[in-house]
């Protein structure tokens, strides 16, 4: 086969990996996944690195066709999957903010997202009016010897992509939930700190 003939694989994006997410909590939300599935595939969307590893996770669920039919040319911008569940995908935007030997309490509000270099220090970041069925929320917080408590409502899919070095994240088990009521992805590098997810136990 000649040069000509081999297609490239094409590198996925975040862009891509979103729009994947999003299709699987509706697909999760009509009944057509189960929480098994919700969380296998989630996995595995987030560890894509080529666009010809998505397609898989989401076509044999109608509400992934009309993003399928976007990607039916790799230069074409993938649009937004049409479902009746509302579907938000939060990250990327939004001012960086610093915390430096001290913490603060932060309620983050539907639709706002979180970036934050920490350095000895970190805040209490509580999430439940940020997250909820449908949405993934991603936080950049790399850390130096600190880290941020994050308190997350019950039923979230807590997702790490952190690099750490000598260091790391804790995520209570309780914490740890289906994805039936949104999804917290974590990014940033780590060294000798990391985060700590908990569960919001507030009445």
């Amino acid at each position: 086969m000649s040069n000509i003939e081999r297609r490239k694989r094409m590198r996925a994006g975040d862009t891509d990996r979103d729009a994947v997410l999003e299709v699987l909590h509706a697909a999760f939300a009509t009944g057509r996944l189960t929480p098994s599935d919700l969380a296998d595939r989630q996995e595995a969307a987030l560890a894509a690195r080529y666009m010809d590893e998505l397609p898989e996770l989401i076509e044999d669920v109608p509400e992934g066709a009309q993003l399928l039919r976007g990607w039916g040319s790799p230069s074409m911008p993938a649009p937004r999957p049409a479902t009746g569940t509302p579907l938000v995908s939060i990250g990327g935007d939004g001012d960086w903010t610093v915390t430096i030997m001290s913490g603060r309490r932060v309620d983050l509000a539907p639709g706002q997202t979180f970036r934050n270099f920490a350095l000895m220090g970190g805040d209490d970041v509580y999430l439940r009016d940020a997250l909820g069925p449908g949405v993934v929320l991603t936080v950049e917080v790399p850390a130096i010897m600190g880290g941020h408590n994050f308190y997350v409502p019950e039923g979230v899919r807590v997702v790490e992509e952190t690099q750490g070095i000598m260091g790391g994240n804790s995520i209570r088990r309780s914490a740890q939930g289906d994805g039936s009521n949104g999804t917290l992805v974590i990014r940033g590098v780590l060294l000798m700190g990391g985060h700590d997810v908990k569960l919001d136990k507030r009445p």
